[in-house]
């Protein structure tokens, strides 16, 4: 049975990173778990940049400023307390990746390189051109062998293994060799990313991104905390959904409406393109929804236009997004618009973290950062350049805090994880023996329409108690479905079947949360609720599972300084 002091899943900024953190203190085994090849994670899709007060262009911008951004770009549903210890540490954190080797494009003096992004006063998002979590991804790579981490490739996690409210370790299925096996861990560290898939073509997320570490810590009694909260980037690729990142706007590109018109003028009048993510979104789906757009339907898209910025300003700071658009639109931004809409880009809610400064969780031995997690600093909108800085920042002091436990515990609980491997190994014989029965894609496509067309960035009552309805029914065909492959060696066809699961259960609690959020706040848009209810709702919600059933609650959230008001760009 393998086993470890420290286990992180999931390969992306935060898995590596508390990799990293939990390697560099020497004296304890250290692994890194993830279900692909490490390199290949959501972060290498994270184009625009990493936010931190570092001044170089703005030498009056101040930690003040970076925290009232957030919060206010929050919709003040974020933890102020944890917003502080955020934006204290990324300079620092930023620093640190500069000194590991993070190639930063930079300034004329040889500094950082800042540029402006949504919602923030300050132009304070360090960037590599546009290939940012790109290379900062290869580069904590680099450092996890160079630290002895061990790597471990192709390996899904099926669940964690809990007894009595501590951590015993987890069940993985070894993709390669089909085994289902159990591992043993003092610690691990919970990486995995969001359920952005839970959409499927209208996302920015990898295929990979189906919310696996989540479900998992949800199963294993870990409330899901803000699930409701899933921010659509404004600019995705329009027939792909492929990210256009935040670049475009952040560098000058205008948002144009089939009139020729830059619409933002209507809807932050201030800001313009540079107005939050939600605002954008919203305004784009309005002018869409009014008619203003080009194309019908699900097909409808507005432009980005970037041929005022010239030439040279596309091909050294926005060479990627042009590769993407003449790839996947056949358009090149020199010299024609590019056709984009809003896309489901990023989990705000997600595992719930009670110490921001360990990011523990309520079961002893579990931590979790980055998307997985649900810390909470984005609160009802994430901050463009806020994801790699959270990653950094928050994957560093979750190897720290699992490195620390670990030196405290012991390793247990062989029993447990033997039967609990049993137990999915006979799911795994019974799934894959099926001959009849709905197949995994017919689920995951039913899935997607529903959350795209009800539970969407436009949201009421009535549409989402359908799609709960439409839910529960394909969790019940889930449960009889087809696999549709029976070998052991490289089923990815099971591997598809375990992320379906993780799935449906995730887009359960997003509905659940939605329906019971009622007001409008951030990304959550309700055309029956169109105010924000601080009142009512100045507070996080917290979906647990108990006794097979899902269970609503609510915590308050954390205001230290700066009271709620009305949020304008």
């Amino acid at each position: 049975m393998l086993k470890f002091d420290v286990l992180v899943i999931g390969s992306g900024g935060a898995g590596m990173r508390a990799a990293l953190e939990a390697g560099r203190q020497g004296n304890l085994s250290v692994a890194l778990m993830t279900k692909m090849f490490p390199t290949r994670s959501a972060t290498g899709m994270a184009q625009g940049g990493i936010n931190g007060v570092l001044r170089n262009a703005d030498p009056n911008d101040s930690l003040e400023k970076h925290i009232f951004d957030t919060v206010k770009g929050s919709d003040f549903l974020g933890d102020q307390d944890a917003i502080e210890f955020f934006c204290n540490y990324a300079p620092e954190c930023i620093n640190e990746i500069d000194y590991f080797g993070v190639p930063f494009s930079r300034d004329a003096q040889g500094r950082i390189a800042q540029r402006n992004f949504g919602g923030q006063s300050s132009p304070r998002t360090c960037y590599s051109a546009d290939k940012t979590g790109h290379v900062i991804l290869h580069t904590m790579f680099e450092q996890c062998l160079k630290h002895g981490v061990k790597i471990l490739k192709e390996m899904q996690l099926l669940d964690l293994v809990v007894d009595q409210g501590e951590l015993q370790g987890i069940v993985a299925l070894d993709i390669q060799s089909g085994e289902i096996m159990p591992v043993m861990a003092k610690a691990v560290v919970i990486a995995t990313g969001g359920a952005g898939r839970m959409y499927w073509f209208r996302t920015t997320n990898p295929f990979t991104s189906t919310g696996d570490g989540m479900a998992a810590a949800f199963r294993a009694g870990i409330p899901l905390k803000d699930p409701e909260m899933v921010q659509f980037h404004p600019t995705g690729l329009a027939s792909t959904g492929i990210l256009m990142s935040e670049a475009v706007r952040g560098e000058g590109g205008y948002l144009i409406n089939k009139d020729g018109e830059r619409f933002m003028q209507r809807y932050a009048p201030e800001k313009m393109e540079l107005a939050t993510r939600d605002v954008v979104a919203k305004g784009i789906e309005t002018e869409i929804k009014e008619g203003r757009g080009f194309g019908e339907g699900v097909n409808a898209y507005v432009l980005a236009d970037l041929r005022h910025l010239g030439k040279e300003t596309i091909l050294e700071k926005l060479h990627g997004i042009r590769d993407l658009a003449i790839s996947f639109e056949h358009v090149d931004p020199l010299s024609e618009p590019i056709p984009i809409r809003p896309t489901c880009h990023y989990s705000m809610g997600g595992i719930d973290v009670i110490d921001h400064t360990r990011c523990a969780t309520a079961i002893t031995g579990v931590f979790a950062a980055g998307e997985a997690s649900c810390i909470s600093i984005h609160g009802a909108n994430r901050l463009g350049g806020n994801s790699l800085a959270d990653i950094m920042v928050f994957g560093k002091f979750a190897g720290r805090g699992a490195t620390e436990c670990a030196r405290q515990r012991q390793f247990g609980g062989q029993t447990k994880l033997a039967e609990a491997a049993k137990l999915w190994q006979d799911r795994f014989n019974q799934a894959v023996s099926r001959q009849e029965g709905v197949t995994v894609a017919s689920l995951r496509n039913r899935l997607a329409d529903i959350m795209w067309n009800n539970v969407g960035i436009f949201r009421n009552e009535a549409d989402m108690l359908a799609a709960q309805k439409v839910i529960d029914g394909l969790i019940a065909e889930y449960q009889t479905c087809k696999v549709g492959d029976s070998s052991k060696l490289f089923n990815t066809a099971f591997v598809n079947y375990v992320e379906m699961g993780n799935l449906l259960t995730i887009a359960k609690a997003v509905v659940l949360g939605a329906i019971h959020r009622q007001e409008s706040r951030g990304c959550h848009l309700r055309d029956d609720y169109t105010e924000r209810d601080d009142r009512n709702f100045l507070q996080h919600t917290l979906v647990t599972l108990e006794s097979g059933q899902y269970k609503l609650s609510y915590r308050p959230v954390v205001i230290t300084k700066y009271q709620p008001a009305e949020r304008r760009y």
